[in-house]
């Protein structure tokens, strides 16, 4: 491991001070897991988009008249 400094405000130092001491953790164990964490929500694969895409019965929204699409927005 290699040491390395950060700069934080005063209410930063402060929360991971407190965070470090209720998990009994030191605050470099903290800032690894927080960098951890923060790569991973990053990376996230976002192929979610497609989950269930391809079930259904095969009808399209474009075969929808549009009176019925509009219906629920006033139109």
């Amino acid at each position: 491991m290699k040491k390395t400094s950060i700069y934080l405000d005063d209410s930063d130092v402060e929360r991971l001070r407190r965070i470090a001491a209720e998990e009994g953790r030191s605050q470099a164990e903290i800032v690894r897991a927080a960098l951890s964490a923060y790569e991973q929500a990053r990376t996230v694969p976002r192929v979610f988009a497609l989950e269930g895409a391809w079930t259904g019965d095969g009808s399209s929204v474009a075969d929808v008249p549009e009176e019925d699409l509009l219906a629920g927005f006033g139109g």
